[in-house]
């Protein structure tokens, strides 16, 4: 059998399980690029996109006018179908839905908890697929009751804000009960090709990564802080700590740094103002949220990778150089490929 043969067999086999997640997100492949902030803007989300992937804006703590000049510059770059990701605390979430549906953005995908009531319908008024992330199987089964069109499970390996279980727990817990009802992607700890193809065969319809492409060339994170990327292994990424229980935080993972002391500091602040009684709850929280919105762009933006925030995931020791996203995707979509021609034999 020649070499030929069998990379044809194998990018066969490939696009077949990962044709129910391509046709979904209308693209070439099933693989999105998770909206990481101040990272995932018009010049990543669209390359993404031209390649064939499926890029996502990362709203994050934008206004509505923000949003709209993002969403039209992205729409300037490709013609290709992207997402925008929506935070569901965002005290303006429905008007940002609103700009998403002028722009008829195809697929908004909503993070940070259970959607607050009404967000479902008016995203699906606007003609878009709503994506939801979901931690538990529990959580899952309610957001597929709810009417969501597909499904992000992201373990604790992965960069930003995480959940406490691994991806592989999560995959083998949750595809065998959901995976036939809503297109379900896998998200946290993929850096190669091979794991692409095992969730793949676990019923998954696609996966979602986002540390293998903060190095790519389009990406314009700052020098520095693709660097410390370059730089890391798996065991510098690590998940803050909670200092208060009255202050629920959701762990963040980042590359080790005077930063992450910075932030305990700061929960200490936020903490006492509650005690004081200088702060409602709701109030606090979101003054820790946009801590790290802070944190994030000083080190993605301005290059501080020391006291800003390098939000990374675990498979950040796979990311050893800067490189294009169309040869990032090439070299995942041929480990995979050739990962399922492996277990076939």
């Amino acid at each position: 059998m020649t070499d030929t043969h069998t990379t044809t067999t194998g990018e066969q086999r490939l696009a077949t399980r990962m044709a129910r997640g391509a046709a979904f997100l209308g693209a070439e492949m099933a693989i999105m690029a998770g909206a990481m902030s101040w990272v995932s803007e018009r010049n990543l989300v669209s390359a993404m996109s031209n390649a064939g992937g499926f890029g996502v804006i990362a709203c994050g703590a934008m206004t509505p006018e923000l949003l709209d000049t993002e969403i039209a510059a992205t729409k300037a770059m490709t013609s290709r179908p992207f997402g925008v990701n929506l935070i569901t605390m965002h005290p303006q979430l429905f008007d940002l839905i609103a700009v998403c549906g002028r722009h008829q953005v195809g697929h908004v995908v909503l993070a940070g908890g259970l959607p607050p009531k009404g967000a479902l319908e008016a995203i699906k008024e606007t003609g878009a697929k709503v994506i939801c992330f979901a931690p538990a199987l529990s959580l899952a089964k309610k957001l597929i009751r709810s009417g969501v069109d597909a499904l992000v499970i992201e373990g604790m390996e992965a960069g930003g804000h995480i959940g406490p279980v691994s991806t592989s727990v999560l995959a083998q817990e949750m595809l065998p009960e959901i995976a036939e009802q809503v297109p379900v992607f896998v998200a946290g700890g993929i850096g190669r090709g091979e794991a692409i193809a095992g969730y793949l065969d676990m019923g998954a319809a696609g996966v979602q990564l986002g540390t293998r492409f903060v190095c790519a060339t389009e990406s314009i994170a700052h020098p520095n802080f693709k660097k410390a990327f370059i730089r890391a292994s798996a065991r510098d990424a690590v998940a803050s700590v909670q200092i208060d229980p009255r202050l629920p935080v959701i762990p963040v993972r980042a590359l080790k740094n005077a930063g992450g002391e910075l932030f305990t500091a700061k929960q200490r602040e936020v903490a006492q103002s509650l005690d004081e009684g200088k702060v409602a709850m709701a109030e606090a929280q979101l003054q820790i949220e946009h801590y790290w919105a802070g944190a994030l762009r000083r080190a993605v933006i301005e290059g501080d990778v020391e006291h800003g925030s390098v939000m990374a995931g675990q498979s950040v020791g796979m990311v050893t150089k800067e490189e294009s996203i169309a040869d990032i995707l090439a070299q995942l979509m041929a480990e995979a490929a050739a990962a399922l021609v492996a277990r076939a034999a």
